[in-house]
């Protein structure tokens, strides 16, 4: 069972692997907490830069070119926005080996309100070529893909909620969570496929997957262009007809990239919609403003003709 939300296993995960890893520098954007596991172990490793997210990525950089290995920690909506003209020169043009982890994905800040809620980010960082974009489910493939970032030397951007807390979906152990992963066997006979990212998408999803036997469901961890394009071949294999779930606008999310990998398809959006979260409340009641959710979704699919005979 999920002892930790994403955000926390990210804290934990980074610091043990610091134990076997000198060159792993943790810098924070002043949300790191009192009583950061990675400042306790390692204080001489750990720099909280405060507000000041541009000048922490081009430190990053500075400390990427000097050979360490920077995880840099902010709010999703500073790091892919305040600081995207260094996001796009340090990580996307000159391929430094940074890893930005961004928390407060999508809504989950709930009362912080419009500007620390991020529903751009996903199309941000995909603008900026070779950087690799992860938006792990749960605690252990949290835990896995700050593994394969302090192992890769790509640049990584990291999405992560706030303090919800979830069991991540059953992955084989030797199995990275670059690679597609569908949930329970693949069901020949089913019209749909789900397609999730994120954590509160990737619940209902499994959710519906479970109610319903005429979908599948495949949850992407990665979400960069090349990684969509490793997954074309199995996704054409399941289904004909795809409706992606992400907590993001519509504009530039994933369900866009795949549409333009997938012309013989049919791909569908089910998303945070265009207005302003301007509701104030928690991650779950701005959703439902936003008409995001297991209710909305399944009013979309049987729109879609889930339970027909045919898409």
């Amino acid at each position: 069972m999920s002892s930790l939300a994403a955000r926390e296993a990210y804290k934990d995960e980074l610091t043990k692997l610091a134990a076997d890893n000198g060159n792993i520098i943790c810098l924070e954007a002043d949300l790191g907490g009192k009583e950061h596991p990675f400042q306790q172990s390692y204080p001489d490793r750990f720099f909280n830069l405060g507000i000041a997210e541009l000048a922490s990525v081009d430190i990053a950089a500075g400390l990427s070119k000097a050979g360490f290995v920077p995880f840099f920690s902010t709010f999703a909506s500073f790091a892919a926005l305040r600081a995207a003209e260094g996001v796009k020169l340090a990580l996307g043009y000159m391929g430094e080996n940074i890893k930005i982890v961004a928390a407060y994905g999508g809504v989950s800040g709930g009362w912080f309100g419009t500007t620390h809620h991020c529903l751009e980010d996903i199309a941000v960082i995909q603008t900026f070529q070779n950087i690799r974009i992860a938006c792990p489910h749960g605690e252990a493939e949290t835990r896995r893909v700050v593994q394969e970032a302090a192992a890769s030397k790509e640049p990584y951007y990291i999405r992560l909620s706030r303090n919800d807390k979830f069991d991540s979906l059953a992955r084989d152990e030797s199995s990275s969570c670059r690679e597609l992963l569908f949930e329970g066997a693949v069901r020949s006979d089913a019209p749909l496929c789900l397609v999730s990212i994120g954590e509160q998408a990737t619940e209902i999803c499994s959710r519906i997957y479970q109610e319903n036997e005429r979908v599948n469901h495949a949850h992407l961890c990665y979400v960069d262009r090349d990684s969509l394009k490793r997954y074309k071949a199995e996704l054409q294999a399941a289904a004909g007809t795809f409706l992606v779930v992400e907590e993001h606008r519509a504009a530039g999310g994933t369900a866009s990239s795949l549409a333009l990998l997938l012309p013989e398809s049919q791909v569908y959006s089910h998303d945070c919609g265009e207005e302003w979260p301007i509701y104030g409340g928690s991650h779950a009641d701005v959703l439902h403003y936003l008409g995001f959710g297991y209710e909305a979704l399944t009013r979309q699919i049987a729109e879609l003709g889930g339970d027909a005979d045919d898409f």
